[in-house]
């Protein structure tokens, strides 16, 4: 019974982080509703069930690349609360990390969805 309801507060833990991101990460936000948008024209355009994974796998890439950088900014202000240049180098290659993986989402998505758009 102990096992289960270790599992369960794991969960807890989980949706507490996602709930911050949401209410707290600005950027985070943009991307769910880009997110949103691009599973709306998914249905919308009735995509095939490979390229539905691909899109979600996409989507989730770029999720998951926000909350790391998220959690890299955070643990660096903690560490590093001064400007150290090691850290500046280390929050931009964070940043460059979401920004390739975006970049890589929308290529992916265009490839996707300009064969029903036009």
């Amino acid at each position: 019974m102990a096992r289960i309801k270790e599992f369960f507060k794991s969960f807890s833990h989980a949706f507490r982080g996602l709930k911050y991101a949401i209410i707290n990460e600005r950027n985070f936000q943009n991307e769910l509703l880009v997110a949103i948008i691009a599973f709306g024209a998914m249905l919308y355009y009735r995509v095939t069930r490979l390229e539905t994974i691909v899109i979600i796998t996409m989507v989730m890439a770029v999720l998951v690349m926000e909350m790391l950088n998220t959690i890299v900014e955070r643990i660096i202000d903690i560490l590093k609360p001064s400007v150290h240049p090691y850290a500046r180098l280390i929050k931009d290659l964070m940043a460059a990390s979401v920004l390739l993986t975006s970049i890589m989402a929308l290529i992916i998505g265009l490839v996707i969805f300009i064969p029903y758009i036009f």
